[in-house]
């Protein structure tokens, strides 16, 4: 603690932010938009790192969040480290490894764009991720491996391929993952868009094979292709790869470590080497997790948004027997909170000493990455916290609420010809990715929360009650049908879509005995409070867990005021959900069996452009 309350001081400092100039033209203020510390002292760790032979660290599920996490509001001053500071981290710990003779790699399980405006904030023409992945590349990552956000648009793989995987000389890996570009001939030709993958030595002469696997994703664009992993490891190339004994594998991929298929290439492994340790590293679900597979091995799953790293540490064997029962082999995990007092603590620095050079000149030039983006464009003042999942929907502190119900009938009808007929607007909940905090709403804060550039239809002349009805619907449609509900719920995972396993594990985490006693003695702060299969506490950092509310599928607007339900309105949601709303009016009523041509266009406002409008209207 002594470390936190000697920062006291400079963070109150620091957490005052001088006034824009007043040099701009526009009716609305910048903020500055530059890393600072927290404006609170932060729990540093409970005790040491332990240190094996071999040790990682590990990020996972970054999306963008490289800036760090810049609201005063707790969680988020708990990872309000930056890139930067995470590359000091690192260097800092390379040091260490050396002092104690050990090695210590460094690695990433994929998912590096779509979540922040630092990814998704470029101008027209450019492409998701591209300039911030120049930062990253900085870093001596020792194997990253794709994730499912790097297929979406082929443009961005093609980026991977071209540009990034180039920078990292082998180390990018994309086992079961290919691209279809050109030869040098013109003839298309599927490749891996990094290697399938990769043999080396540490620095103490260890010997790796690594590989970088993706979950079965069926989400993915055209000229991109995702192998199945029953059928990657069968092919003739992983047989070869696996074919020869090194001192341990190095499995990394983004996939999770639990209730997926991660067993299926464990499985053909030990079938090779069934006493060779095999480290794996996964992702995508954004949970924290730890699961062993045998007693030579552990499966570490680090969390999203730069909100966890990872650790994971190894005793190999001191003396190689050729014993048929080997014994197992002693692990440890942990899960970092990403802050400057954490990796001060771990490092041994203090403040003024912790810096280095390669991390003040990442530092800088994310941040003046995020000027050129103009992520610092304010569209008004958040009059306090709006919550996903941490307040009940619907309620005066409910994001949801505030996007269906205030956001959208105000956004939506911006230079709309239609703005004077009733309305009745339904989305889906899924399209809010991250909390609104009190305070200046930016463009970057825009980007974070409602990160999804979907476009708004209509149906009109649909009556009010039946378009409360088709919302109440598509709700219970789940719950009325478990069967139905999980191969709805495979479907989306197999797409990408976690947002239902991340909230599995904060309602668990949030119902867990004693969740709400910890919370109400406010001796804790809020974070991430971790029960996982591997031996002893993982967190790094003790937390009070944070609440949670259950929340629906889908959202609404009020119905429309002055209208009864015989009123005929116009019946507007989100084109994601278009079929299936469809599907679900045709159920509900009999009067008119509707179909695509029945559905316009209601603006030209994306639904991630409505937060931003609403609040210039409604925030300044």
């Amino acid at each position: 603690m002594q470390l936190a309350h000697r920062l006291a001081p400079l963070l109150a400092l620091l957490a005052l932010v001088a006034a824009c100039p007043g040099e701009h033209n526009h009716d609305h203020d910048h903020v500055h938009f530059k890393r600072e510390f927290p404006s609170a002292p932060l729990t540093p760790p409970s005790r040491p790192l332990v240190w094996g032979d071999v040790n990682i660290i590990h990020t996972t599920d970054s999306h963008g969040w490289l800036l760090g996490h810049q609201k005063a509001s707790f969680p988020e001053p708990n990872y309000s480290g930056d890139f930067g500071d995470f590359a000091s981290f690192v260097a800092h710990m390379k040091e260490i490894a050396l002092k104690k003779d050990v090695d210590l790699l460094l690695i990433d399980s994929g998912d590096l764009h779509d979540g922040t405006g630092i990814t998704d904030g470029f101008p027209a023409g450019g492409v998701d991720a591209h300039d911030a992945n120049k930062f990253i590349a900085e870093l001596p990552y020792d194997i990253m491996a794709i994730g499912n956000h790097e297929l979406y648009i082929y443009n961005n793989t093609l980026d991977m391929y071209k540009n990034f995987a180039p920078k990292l000389h082998g180390r990018y890996l994309s086992s079961n993952v290919n691209i279809t570009v050109p030869d040098k001939h013109g003839n298309l030709v599927s490749v891996p868009v990094g290697e399938r993958f990769r043999k080396f030595k540490t620095n103490k002469g260890r010997k790796v094979t690594s590989l970088g696997v993706l979950f079965d994703f069926t989400g993915n664009d055209k000229n991109t292709t995702v192998q199945k992993v029953e059928d990657m490891v069968k092919e003739a190339w992983f047989a070869e790869a696996i074919k020869e004994e090194p001192d341990f594998f190095l499995l990394v991929g983004h996939m999770p470590v639990q209730k997926d298929k991660w067993p299926v290439v464990f499985d053909a492994v030990r079938a090779v080497h069934p006493y060779t340790p095999i480290l794996i590293l996964g992702g995508h679900t954004h949970i924290r997790d730890c699961v062993q597979l045998d007693g030579r091995s552990m499966s570490l799953e680090s969390g999203r948004y730069m909100e966890t790293v990872g650790w994971m540490s190894v005793d190999l064997d001191k003396h190689q027997t050729h014993s048929s029962t080997p014994k197992n082999l002693t692990f440890t995990r942990r899960y970092l909170d990403p802050n400057r007092i954490t990796f001060e603590y771990h490092t041994g620095r203090e403040n003024v000493t912790f810096d280095t050079a390669s991390g003040k000149s990442i530092t800088k030039g994310l941040e003046e990455l995020a000027k050129r983006f103009d992520l610092d464009f304010e569209f008004g003042t958040a009059p306090h916290d709006y919550y996903i999942d941490r307040a009940p929907y619907p309620s005066n502190n409910s994001l949801l609420t505030l996007f269906a119900s205030q956001a959208l009938p105000i956004a939506l009808k911006i230079n709309n010809t239609r703005a004077s007929i009733p309305a009745f607007f339904v989305t889906n909940s899924g399209s809010q990715r991250f909390d609104v905090y009190g305070g200046p709403f930016t463009k970057n804060d825009q980007l974070t929360a409602s990160p999804f550039a979907d476009t708004f239809l209509y149906i009109a002349n649909v009556t009010s009650g039946v378009a409360q009805k088709v919302f109440a619907t598509l709700n219970s449609n789940g719950s009325n049908n478990r069967k139905r509900d999980l191969m709805e719920r495979e479907k989306r995972y197999k797409r990408g879509e976690v947002d239902m396993v991340y909230r599995d594990w904060l309602r668990e985490m949030g119902s867990r005995e004693g969740a709400v006693e910890r919370r109400d003695a406010g001796n804790a702060t809020l974070g991430y409070v971790t029960s996982d299969s591997c031996p002893g506490i993982g967190d790094d950092t003790l937390h009070a867990p944070l609440p949670f509310f259950d929340t629906p599928d889908f959202i609404s607007s009020s119905p429309p005021a002055n209208t009864t339900d015989d009123t005929p309105i116009d019946f507007v949601f989100v084109d994601f959900i278009e079929t299936q709303l469809l599907q679900v009016l045709n159920q509900v009523q009999t009067v008119k069996s509707y179909a695509s041509a029945d559905v316009l266009p209601y603006t030209s406002v994306l639904a991630s452009e409505a937060l931003g409008l609403f609040a210039q209207q409604a925030w300044n």
